[in-house]
């Protein structure tokens, strides 16, 4: 069996890195020592980022900007990747986005390319993750989910709701069979949270956002570090998400999505 590598020498790949929780786990990973493999689809934003964190924490840090919606894009990330004899040990799903809408009236590409990211594009990256990680070495997947994930259906945001299902579904999965490696799969899920996600998903008048339960971007991060770090299957950050998950669980299925319909309309409408 292979014997464990150090902190030094890991490379984590994160993707969606240039923003948001995504670029407060890149920082995490690299204050810890960890080297950087940063994926996104805004090259100069990941290239200053790089110069930051090579600069502050002196670790390696490599910047491959591709387009996840692509259905090509993961295989193309992980060759460039081998190409320059990089392995991998933690792979962090964290590129994905949303989109508001009555699905009759929503544009189809738009979710097309929602499914591609959110979906597909995670479980390319999981296999080849795998693919390229030799047995018995260590190693840890995270793949951010959704407390979107956990009630049985998301009006005005159909699509959405349904892929984080799929991951979260997905990613419990993959961490059974994979329990007895030395591979950890987390799946991390966080609620309202202070992103471009809002601005990006059209929910500007929706309920969803309240100030009172927005998280930061920062301690989501910083809970889902913890929580892999510690092998946790699944991480759902601050007591209002725990609540609210909990709930999903006690609710009948028909009262949940008419709460769910009723928090997503427009306000007014």
């Amino acid at each position: 069996m292979a014997a464990p590598r150090t902190h030094s020498t890991y490379t984590a790949l994160i993707t969606g890195a240039s923003a948001g929780i995504g670029y407060e786990l890149a920082e995490l990973f690299a204050q810890h020592g960890h080297n950087l493999a940063l994926v996104a689809r805004s090259g100069g934003k990941l290239q200053s980022m790089a110069r930051e964190f090579t600069s502050k924490y002196k670790v390696n840090t490599k910047v491959i900007a591709a387009d996840l919606s692509k259905h090509d894009a993961p295989a193309k990330v992980m060759a460039q990747l081998k190409l320059e004899d990089t392995m991998v040990d933690v792979l962090v799903n964290n590129a994905g986005f949303g989109y508001y809408g009555a699905f009759r009236e929503s544009d189809l590409q738009r979710e097309l390319d929602m499914m591609q990211l959110n979906m597909v594009s995670l479980t390319h990256l999981c296999k080849l993750f795998l693919e390229q990680l030799p047995k018995g070495q260590h190693g840890k997947i995270m793949n951010v989910s959704s407390t979107a994930a956990f009630p049985p259906a998301g009006p005005y945001m159909a699509v959405y709701y349904a892929s984080k299902a799929y991951v979260q579904s997905f990613s419990e999965a993959l961490a059974s069979e994979l329990e007895d490696e030395n591979v950890t799969v987390t799946v991390l899920c966080p609620g309202p949270t202070e992103t471009n996600f809002k601005e990006a998903a059209n929910l500007h008048g929706s309920g969803l956002f309240t100030k009172q339960f927005v998280a930061d971007a920062r301690s989501v991060a910083k809970a889902g570090y913890k929580g892999m770090m510690a092998g946790k299957v699944v991480v759902i950050p601050g007591i209002h998400n725990k609540l609210t998950v909990l709930s999903t669980r006690l609710m009948p299925r028909t009262i949940l999505r008419n709460v769910v319909k009723r928090m997503q309309q427009k306000r007014g409408a």
